[in-house]
Parts: C-alpha cells; sequence; structure tokens
C-alpha cells in the first residue's frame, strides 16, 4: 500500500519524463497538461472519497471495459466521467506499468503532434 504522497510522487515521475506536460492545481488537485489540454488529475479522497487515485483521460470503451473489468480498481470518477475518464486507485498492490500505458494512452490523446513525435523519437 502506498501513501498519498509515494503515489503523487510516483505519478510525477512518470509523466515529467514526456514532452511539453506541466503540472499545476485545478480544483485544488495536481493535475498534469499535455500541452493546452489536461490528461490526469490525482485525487486524494476527493469530497471524503474513501481512497486515493488518479483520473485518467480515456475514451468511454476503454473506461467501460476496465470498469466491468476490476472495478476494485477502476471507477468512473465524478465531473469527468461523462467525458470517459477513468478513475484508478492507487491506494493498494498498484501496477504501475498499467498506469504508466493508461496514462500515456490519456496524454497522447490532448499533446500537440510536435510532443508526440518527440516522445517516439526517445
Amino acid at each position: 500500500m502506498s501513501s498519498d504522497l509515494d503515489a503523487l510522487e510516483r505519478l510525477r515521475t512518470i509523466i515529467e519524463a514526456w514532452p511539453e506536460t506541466r503540472e499545476k492545481l485545478s480544483h485544488g488537485a495536481p493535475t498534469w497538461w499535455g500541452g493546452r489540454k489536461t490528461f490526469a488529475t490525482f485525487d486524494d479522497h476527493h469530497h471524503g472519497a474513501e481512497h486515493i487515485a488518479v483520473w485518467v483521460k480515456s475514451s468511454f470503451d476503454e473506461q467501460e471495459l476496465r470498469v466491468a473489468a476490476d472495478p476494485e480498481v477502476f471507477f468512473v470518477p465524478p465531473y469527468l466521467g461523462p467525458s470517459g475518464w477513468v478513475g484508478v486507485r492507487l491506494d493498494h498492490e498498484t501496477d504501475w506499468g498499467m498506469v504508466e500505458d493508461l496514462l500515456e494512452d490519456g496524454y497522447r490523446m490532448v499533446a500537440p503532434k510536435r510532443a508526440i513525435k518527440q516522445l517516439a523519437e526517445r
């Protein structure tokens, strides 16, 4: 089980390695942008939730598949869920490889083409 700060630092380490990302607070939560659009936000017991999590930009199909396959890990987050985002709990045995893949997919959905090209060149 990771602490809130451990999970947040792990997210930062993953995301900061990608071109044209930045973090800033949005609605009181650390949120990440790829270019001018958001693709992830940290959920630290948002509105009294019992979990810590990350909300990630996703497609409706991906959201539906993940939540149906493992509702203990994945959920439809408030506010952004109706736009296809998926929540991933980080307060248990976390598969950080899967989290990184999901974050990268979300990043690729919003990042400028030049940033995606830079990512591919690494």
